[in-house]
């Protein structure tokens, strides 16, 4: 903490839970600097939600006061100065989302699930087919391409630009040799523009061709760059939280040996795992932001108008005002909520899809897989180097014999 009572949030902090520790005793609204923001942190599970349902919170940019003051090429600033649906309230919101509601409909995931099955079969024979005895990073090999390659297949990226595509998601998702930054994400901005030009004329069973549609029917309802803005969101944003989460939950699993039996033996069944995952771990951090609307008092702290909000999510799932043993993994808890998705209008459209990922993922890795280890210990994996996300750059294993 600073001389002005401000925590320095650090994005490459080995100790986000302990930091998380630290805000929740400071106050369930603790004033904080990220990336050289100054912002109201929400850090309990009872604020965080009042915060993402209070009707006096938007988060359009303009009701930020200083946002003139923003660094550019931040974490925050790609968030914040997104212009899809991710900042739009309202009317303007329920019109950009309605069009994708389609797209993670129940019936839609239950025809997903087979390939979703078959894709995650395939990259464990890849895995297979690997030294036994060497180690195998799970989320370059496994909890990578898994969601990388549905929401590839979802969207509608032609095969002839899936490689390009993909050396740049890398490094958003902070797997291989790149590094993000300003210049690597106006390149996929660039490939994913060029993509959905080329797709105009080539309709599928897709998203791009179902808001190209739209589109064409009512103009109105979805301008030009709504269309751009939707689709890069959509491939993003659907893909490397997933990742996060099963990275975390095969982290977890190893490192709880009566946990993993539980699942092994049926006891429990795999999404008891993935909900768990997501409020013991989030696979986001901190997000940014809602900005106050007018001055108005939350759980008794006075925000004035034009102030912002970072959501801690990874701090809400460890609240123990909420949760008892709030920092024990346990998947035989009773059933509780978490905010791991969000809550109210923004709730993340992608959770249905992001937990039959982690389910499949999860239970084939495991099953296949009997004798995995880890190779270091959870605390000695490197964090994420980002502000938003929750999980480690590499998770190495010794995978063993395969299950016969």
């Amino acid at each position: 903490m600073t001389d002005d009572s401000r925590f320095i949030l650090d994005p490459a902090t080995a100790d986000l839970h302990g930091d998380n520790e630290r805000l929740r005793e400071a106050g369930p609204l603790v004033p904080v600097t990220a990336e050289g923001v100054r912002a109201w942190a929400a850090t309990d599970y009872a604020t965080l939600m009042a915060v993402l349902t209070h009707p006096d919170l938007s988060r359009e940019l303009h009701h930020w006061a200083d946002r003139h003051t923003l660094p550019p090429g931040t974490a925050i600033d790609r968030i914040v100065t997104d212009t899809s649906m991710l900042n739009a309230e309202g009317e303007r919101h329920r019109r950009l989302r309605m069009p994708l509601t389609a797209a993670f409909s129940q019936r839609r995931l239950n025809g997903l699930r087979p390939r979703i099955e078959e894709l995650t079969a395939r990259l464990i024979d890849r895995l297979a087919g690997l030294p036994a005895d060497a180690p195998v990073d799970l989320r370059l090999e496994f909890a990578y391409p898994l969601p990388r390659e549905v929401i590839s297949e979802l969207i509608g990226i032609p095969a002839a630009h899936q490689d390009d595509l993909h050396r740049l998601s890398d490094a958003i998702a902070q797997v291989g040799g790149l590094e993000d930054s300003p210049a690597l994400r106006r390149e996929l901005r660039e490939l994913l523009d060029e993509i959905i030009e080329e797709r105009r004329g080539t309709p599928g069973e897709d998203l791009i061709t179902d808001l190209f549609e739209l589109h064409e029917k009512d103009g109105g309802r979805l301008s030009e760059d709504e269309l751009f803005a939707t689709i890069e969101l959509l491939f993003i944003a659907g893909h490397v939280t997933t990742v996060n989460l099963i990275t975390n939950a095969i982290r977890v699993l190893l490192s709880e040996p009566d946990q993993l039996e539980l699942l092994r033996s049926g006891r429990c069944p795999y999404s008891a795992a993935v909900e768990e995952t997501l409020r013991w771990d989030s696979p986001i951090a901190y997000f940014p932001m809602r900005y106050a609307v007018r001055d108005v008092e939350i759980d008794g702290v006075r925000l004035r108008g034009g102030e912002p909000v970072l959501a801690c999510f990874a701090s809400a799932g460890r609240d123990p005002g909420q949760y008892e043993q709030a920092d024990v993994f346990d998947i035989t808890r009773p059933q509780v909520t978490h905010l791991a998705f969000g809550h109210g209008p923004h709730f993340c459209l992608g959770a249905p899809l992001a937990r039959l990922e982690g389910e499949i993922a999860l239970k084939a890795l495991f099953g296949a897989f009997p004798a995995m280890k880890p190779v270091a210990l959870p605390d000695e994996l490197p964090p994420l180097d980002t502000l938003l996300g929750n999980s480690t750059r590499t998770m190495p294993v010794i995978l063993g014999p395969r299950a016969r």
